[in-house]
């Protein structure tokens, strides 16, 4: 149930240009606009349900996980026939396998009529796209999906945000309600039983943060004789440093895009990793680590291992969602957004409600384009997102006086076993989560649903940069792409090297400005100009 652990999504693995998606149906390698006129569009009903009178047929190809039963017989899949008269033959891949299996399916032409699930880049989307593959949404969605429709005309980022630099919005995206606060951000979880034995307020400094996760490493917190203790409990150096992030000025417009953000002097694109701010970041984190308040293997730790000190009820902060949801752990609260050295006092580590927007795609071999965008637009509705999450009043879940719906006991404790995700897998398709959609707190009952989560966020609500201040992933040209590919991931490659090297103690800062200097040898200037456009662009 843990939505972080899939909140990463999926690189595509780019095709060479040699595979260009010529046996595209249309036969040509421009962009097709959908026929909405004749035979297909008679079929349509514009309202209600269901979407069309006569039943039929449409291939659909999607990513899934282990918790999800056969989506061929799957229930969601077969109520929602029965309601919009539209059967989809699915034919589905294992997460792990999904990048490779959509490639190969578009190299080869044989791919079907709904690509579902399926987290294509944002590259992709556009080349595929221009190629003819993926037909335009723009007038789909403006003539046949109102629930989207109303969507991203009260959340301006969402059209912004998919609209490729050609105009055309070629998928549609997973979407986190903006008022569903914990889902975007959270901080780090302290054991306030610590804390109250040792005596000791919740940090509001770095110094305090500092003495606090001292104390817990030398002070034996849970009192059973032994130095057995970890002050932070994380994989990996990335969540100490996004938490902190803001502390020290940094990502003024959250984390998509991590790397980069609007120097606050010349209000143009600035290169993070390279700012002497960053550089005072990375000495705070090495300070932690080389004192020991710092796993010395966490740039190699394992999470299972991690998982098994937070199970024993070891870990003084946890870098995760609520203890409670993960280890059974209670008595955990969230850290405060601590001041920096500075004077800045800002939670930064956010993304954009604007998921993945390559989620639901619609090829050129759709041969009713109307019926299918209508079909997915449902998803996007109140109701629509109550049974997608929660299933069938009385089967799956119940709802009470106030209008509060949890799931059946059958579920929440299976008598055959399950965990939950399996059991909710039985019916319905989420878990996991990979799905185009909606996310809002009222029918999402992952642990960022929970009330501790919920007051979490409201703990880091006043520090929180503003909704209309977050960038969403950007968008590039063909060309822009082509050209950042190579820089970027050369790049991206080495500052996380000199990162964790700099944090270990592996790399002295006296080499800092060396650092700097390989990175603009690496192209950054154009990495930055590349940068700078989109930002233009999405700012206009």
């Amino acid at each position: 149930m843990k939505l972080k652990q899939w909140g990463s999504l999926l690189l595509s693995c780019m095709l060479s240009v040699s595979l260009v998606v010529g046996c595209s149906s249309n036969g040509s390698g421009g962009t097709k606009e959908p026929d909405s006129s004749g035979e297909a569009a008679a079929k349509i009903n514009e309202t209600g349900f269901p979407i069309v009178n006569d039943k039929i047929t449409v291939t659909g190809f999607a990513g899934k996980f282990f918790a999800n039963a056969d989506w061929n017989n799957i229930k969601l899949w077969q109520e929602y026939e029965k309601m919009t008269n539209v059967h989809v033959q699915w034919d589905t891949v294992q997460k792990d396998n999904l990048a490779e299996k959509r490639n190969l399916l578009l190299a080869g032409g044989d791919y079907p009529e709904i690509f579902y699930a399926s987290a294509f880049p944002r590259a992709d989307l556009l080349k595929y796209g221009k190629q003819g593959a993926f037909i335009p949404l723009n007038d789909l969605i403006d003539k046949y999906a109102p629930n989207f429709k109303a969507l991203m005309e009260k959340y301006p980022v969402i059209e912004k945000g998919i609209t490729m630099p050609d105009g055309n919005i070629y998928g549609l995206p997973t979407l986190f309600d903006p008022e569903f606060r914990s889902v975007l951000y959270g901080t780090p979880w302290v054991k306030s039983e610590w804390l109250t034995k040792l005596g000791i307020a919740e940090p509001q400094t770095l110094d305090d943060f500092y003495n606090m996760l001292k104390a817990f490493k030398e002070n034996d917190p849970n009192g059973n004789g032994q130095k057995d203790e970890y002050a932070w409990g994380g994989v990996k150096t990335t969540g100490i440093v996004n938490y902190l992030r803001g502390s020290f000025g940094l990502n003024y417009h959250g984390t998509s895009n991590i790397n980069v953000d609007t120097d606050p002097e010349s209000g143009k694109v600035r290169f993070i990793p390279s700012d002497p701010r960053y550089k005072e970041l990375l000495q705070f984190v090495n300070k932690l680590y080389k004192d020991g308040l710092l796993e010395q293997d966490i740039m190699s730790v394992k999470s299972t291992e991690v998982d098994a000190k937070g199970m024993e009820g070891l870990l003084g902060v946890v870098d995760n969602v609520d203890p409670v949801a993960i280890y059974n752990q209670e008595g955990y609260v969230g850290l405060p957004v601590l001041k920096g050295p500075h004077g800045d006092q800002m939670f930064s580590a956010t993304g954009s409600p604007l998921g993945n927007i390559g989620m639901f795609v619609l090829t050129d071999k759709a041969k009713n384009p109307e019926a299918l965008i209508r079909w997915m637009d449902y998803f996007y509705s109140d109701e629509g997102i109550r049974m997608f999450f929660m299933g069938w009043k009385d089967e799956t879940y119940t709802e009470d006086a106030d209008g509060n719906v949890d799931y059946v006991d059958d579920i929440k404790n299976n008598p055959g076993g399950l965990n939950l995700d399996q059991a909710v897998g039985q019916y319905l398709i989420w878990p996991g989560g990979y799905y185009p959609g909606f996310v809002t707190q009222k029918y999402f009952k992952g642990a960022e649903g929970l009330p501790t989560s919920v007051e979490n966020a409201k703990k880091a609500e006043p520090y929180v940069i503003p909704q209309d201040k977050i960038w969403p992933p950007f968008n590039f040209t063909a060309d822009e792409q082509s050209e950042l590919t190579g820089i970027q991931a050369d790049i991206n490659t080495y500052v996380e090297e000199m990162s964790d090297k700099f944090i270990s103690g592996n790399e002295s800062f006296d080499n800092w400005d060396q650092y700097v200097a390989t990175l603009q040898k690496m192209g950054l200037d154009r990495y930055l100009a590349i940068y700078q456009s989109a930002a233009d662009r999405y700012t206009k």
